[in-house]
């Protein structure tokens, strides 16, 4: 095995070292205020180890990367029967765009794109009776950790500013693809995106991913099938219109969050989880992404 405290602790001086530009995600009141200081890593591996470095048990906004565990929960109830409303296509266009879901026809291209995450929240309202329950329920039980919730503050703010994700609602709606009320599903999607973890808990929570669907008590959460299949589109669509640079850089099935954070999996080795507020262009962590393509070329190994 990698000496993987080593190997994250010559990360850490090397992130700071090359101090990669960006900004935090301001156009969320919620987050405009985090400090750009902050940086944490959480590796978890296959054998239970712990390894880590900086700031990896502040908690912090998880935002899209919420979107993994809405479609894990999505499949784990209902199988197949969701990809009929979103597709499995990287996107190409921003997270938000619209002008790609106006072109076909309400279907969006991924369910880890705005539109595609939206339809994923229409179909669990379908499914459950208080989704932001069960949703949370679910996250806590993947986790293992029973205190996760939501950041109400965060979710308030996201909710005043979603002018663009109700157009895509409405837009969506009039091609038949959403069946309840769009402010309903607003409410879910922001509460979703406002979960809080810590690069600890969230590496640990994406362990499921990297078990192959299961939890590490052996507990089946995921078939091997669907958990592949979720860790195929992390990889081909994790990180918006910058997810073929990610792949070429890191090689790892991951997804990011304009929270700052990104997972990452190297399925039946490790979980790793990154947070760093500064947004590149693509909105994807900018020291993030810089701290898991040191990781795989300090370890000479990704799923390639």
């Amino acid at each position: 095995m990698p000496d993987y405290q080593a190997i994250l602790e010559q990360i850490h001086e090397g992130v700071l070292s090359k101090a990669p530009e960006g900004c935090v995600a301001s156009y969320i009141p919620g987050l405009a205020n985090v400090s750009p200081d902050k940086f944490g890593i959480h590796l978890h591996t296959a054998e239970g180890g712990d390894f880590a470095v900086g700031d990896r048990n502040e908690s912090f906004s998880i935002q899209s990367i919420t979107k993994v565990l809405l479609l894990a929960m999505a499949v784990s109830s209902q199988g197949r029967k969701i990809w009929k409303r979103v597709g499995v296509e990287a996107s190409g266009t921003p997270f938000n765009s619209l002008v790609q879901l106006e072109y076909e026809r309400g279907i969006p291209r991924n369910p880890f794109i705005n539109a595609g995450a939206l339809v994923v929240c229409d179909f669990l309202l379908g499914l459950y009776d208080d989704p932001k329950a069960d949703f949370l329920k679910f996250v806590r039980r993947i986790s293992g950790v029973s205190t996760i919730n939501y950041d109400e503050s965060v979710a308030r703010s996201e909710r005043e500013v979603a002018y663009r994700n109700v157009a895509m609602l409405n837009l969506m709606k009039d091609f038949g693809n959403i069946h309840n009320n769009v402010e309903t599903i607003i409410d879910f999607y922001c509460a979703a995106c406002s979960v809080t973890m810590s690069c600890r808990e969230l590496s640990r929570t994406f362990a499921m991913f990297m078990r192959h669907g299961r939890l590490e008590s052996g507990e089946e959460i995921l078939s091997i099938g669907r958990a592949k299949r979720i860790n195929a589109l992390m990889q081909t669509c994790g990180f918006y219109d910058e997810s073929g640079e990610f792949a070429f850089r890191v090689g790892l099935p991951g997804k990011s969050g304009v929270g700052g954070g990104i997972v990452a999996v190297y399925p039946g080795k490790y979980s790793v989880a990154v947070w760093s507020p500064p947004l590149n262009e693509k909105g994807n962590s900018a020291a993030g992404c810089l701290a898991l393509e040191l990781l795989t070329d300090l370890t000479g190994t990704s799923i390639f």
